[in-house]
Parts: C-alpha cells; sequence; structure tokens
C-alpha cells in the first residue's frame, strides 16, 4: 500500500509541476531534484524556447525550400519565353521577308526584343510575390504553433480570425477574383504590352499589365480600366501572323472568273511591292465567291500579313482594287432594287343612250295625225 500511495504522490507532484503530458527536460529536473518549482521553471526556461526555435528553424526550412520550388518554376518561365522569343527572331530573320528594307527589320527585331524583356520582368515579378504570399503564409502558422506551446488559448484568436477572414471575403471576393486571374494570365503569357487584343468589352493596344487591371486604349483613343477577373475571354491580334479577309463585290452581271483575275493581280502587286505597312507574308489567295446578296456577289480575297497589319493591308487593297476595276470596266454595285409593272385594264363602262329623238309628250298629237 506504502508503495501505490508514493508512486501516487510522485505522479500528482510531476503532473502539477509539468503538466499531463510533461516534457523530457521537465521530468528530468523533477525526477533529479523533487522540486516541482524548478521543474516548472525549466519546463518555461529550456523546453519551450527550445521547441519554439526548433519549429522556427522547420518553418525557415520549408520557406527555403518553398521559395527555391518557386524560382526554379519562374526561371523555367523565363528560358520557356526567351527561347520562343528567339526562335521567333530567327524565323524572322531566315524567312528573309524583311531583307528590302533593313530598318524595319531592325525595329522588328528591336520590338520583339522589348517584348521578350517585358515578359521576364512579369514572370520575375510574379515570383516575388508568389515568394511573399509563400513567406506569410509559412511564418504565421509558424507563429500560431509557437503560441500554442506557451498555452496561449487559440481558441478566440482562431474564431476571431475567422470571422475577420469571412468577412473580409465576402467584402473583396471581387478583388481576391481579379489577382488569382491576373497571376494566370501573367504565367500562361496570354498578352503583353503592344498587343492588339480584343475582351468582349473593348478592343485595343495593351498598355499596361497589373495583377488586378489591365489597360488597354482604342482607336478613339479612350484608355479602358479593365479588372482581370471580368474578362471572360481574350483574342490576341498581334501574336506571329494576321489575316486581312477582304470581300470584294461585284455586280451579278460582271464575269467572275475575269474578276477574280483582276482581284489576284492586286494582291499579288500589294505582295511584291512589299510596303512598310502592309507586309503580306504569303502568297495572296481567292477562295472564291462568299456570298450572293441582295444586290451583288461578294468574291473573298485573303492575305496573310504581320500582325496589327491587317488593317492598313485592307485599306491598300481596297484603293487599289477600285482603281483596277476602274480600268477594267467592272462595276463595283451598290444597293438597287428593280421595280414590275403591271398594267390591268378597267372592265368596259356602259354608254348613255342617244335620246336625241325624244318621244311625244301627252297632249302633243304627231303631225298628220
Amino acid at each position: 500500500m506504502i508503495g501505490p500511495m508514493i508512486l501516487a504522490q510522485v505522479e500528482g507532484g510531476l503532473t502539477d509541476a509539468c503538466g499531463a503530458s510533461p516534457g523530457f527536460i521537465c521530468e528530468w529536473v523533477f525526477d533529479l531534484t523533487d522540486n516541482s518549482t524548478l521543474a516548472n521553471f525549466s519546463e518555461w526556461v529550456v523546453s519551450k524556447p527550445a521547441k519554439v526555435l526548433l519549429i522556427l528553424f522547420i518553418a525557415l526550412l520549408v520557406n527555403r525550400l518553398v521559395r527555391r520550388g518557386i524560382g526554379r518554376l519562374i526561371d523555367r518561365l523565363v528560358e520557356d519565353r526567351k527561347q520562343r522569343a528567339e526562335d521567333r527572331q530567327r524565323s524572322e530573320i531566315e524567312d528573309g521577308r524583311f531583307a528590302a528594307f533593313k530598318d524595319r527589320a531592325r525595329k522588328k527585331t528591336e520590338f520583339l526584343a522589348v517584348q521578350s524583356e517585358r515578359s521576364t520582368q512579369r514572370a520575375q515579378s510574379l515570383g516575388s510575390v508568389l515568394r511573399s504570399i509563400a513567406s506569410l503564409v509559412i511564418y504565421s502558422m509558424a507563429a500560431i504553433i509557437a503560441l500554442a506551446e506557451f498555452g496561449v488559448s487559440l481558441g478566440p484568436l482562431v474564431a476571431g480570425a475567422g470571422i475577420i477572414g469571412v468577412a473580409i471575403g465576402f467584402g473583396a471576393q471581387t478583388l481576391v477574383k481579379d489577382f488569382l486571374s491576373g497571376i494566370f494570365m501573367l504565367v500562361e503569357d496570354q498578352y503583353g504590352v503592344g498587343d492588339v487584343i480584343d475582351v468582349g468589352d473593348a478592343t485595343g493596344v495593351v498598355e499596361q499589365v497589373n495583377l488586378r487591371t489591365t489597360q488597354i486604349r482604342d482607336v478613339d483613343g479612350t484608355v479602358w480600366f479593365i479588372p482581370n477577373g471580368e474578362i471572360r475571354r481574350i483574342g490576341n491580334k498581334s501574336q506571329q501572323w494576321a489575316r486581312a479577309v477582304l470581300d470584294v463585290e461585284v455586280s451579278y452581271d460582271t464575269d467572275i472568273d475575269h474578276a477574280s483575275r483582276v482581284i489576284k493581280q492586286v494582291a499579288d502587286g500589294l505582295w511584291h511591292d512589299r510596303l512598310e505597312n502592309a507586309t503580306v507574308l504569303e502568297e495572296p489567295e481567292i477562295w472564291g465567291v462568299q456570298e450572293l446578296g441582295a444586290s451583288a456577289i461578294a468574291i473573298r480575297v485573303v492575305l496573310k500579313v504581320e500582325p496589327g497589319e491587317q488593317w492598313a493591308t485592307g485599306r491598300q487593297m481596297r484603293r487599289r482594287l477600285k482603281e483596277a476595276f476602274d480600268a477594267e470596266g467592272i462595276e463595283i454595285p451598290f444597293p438597287q432594287s428593280t421595280v414590275w409593272l403591271h398594267q390591268v385594264e378597267s372592265p368596259a363602262t356602259p354608254q348613255p343612250a342617244d335620246h336625241s329623238e325624244a318621244a311625244p309628250t301627252s297632249g302633243e298629237t304627231p303631225e298628220g295625225a
């Protein structure tokens, strides 16, 4: 009986000194000194700081690994974008379509280099943001675990943080959506500064790309600030090449083959002229009759051009087509209608009776009666 009583007293003192789950140092000091105060003091001075240091060390290690992983991901994105830019520059040089004007080739190379540099800077900025977010999350979790080691009740703290997080989530969900969309846009490199894009509500040249908004300027000079989370689809008109598609209308009495030959000659002339603002990359194609309209037949011609030059190429083609059609006597139709007049003869009307020889009235007697 004495043994169990002594054991119970020892266990009770150890529990009072070090808690229900005593640490190694606290238990060792209590066994050595049989002093609960000294054991408790050693727990606070040695054991808990050691655990906190261990937690911080693990957090530091995890943070370094995560940041290194993010850095490798960003480096891979940067290398991939640089490789694509170099391949594009190499294809431009090997193609030789800018050999006729060296200034244009130099400007094109400089533009591609600037685009590549901007893409690299965006990727590095994205990496910096991701690393900062990762560090904040990891060290916040480490701080919470360290506070728990000192007996701080985390229930009210977590509950309050949860309420604040829910409130901020509901109030700033659009902002968070914009930031997440901006991150994915930068990772995928969907467009960059200088590209002509169509985002549905507006079409124009990209002037600035941020994590939250995209700034574009349309043809009227209006600057649009579009939240990234509101962009449902993006049409980039500045990637590698573009097409100038024209539906040339001629009248119904025009010889289609003759009109097609004239259109082809005009398009080939523009192709061989190699204008600086209307660079046709390949031989133009006549795709044939596109539409039988109310007043005209539409013949489609397609020219593959440098990105961003499809509009200038279309204007040049229309001007030259007008001159060629006038020279060849091909009529450019205009809306017109044919009116058929159908004359209907009205039925014959009865003729009035001739009363020149009126019958004798009463009281009068014919002569010779």
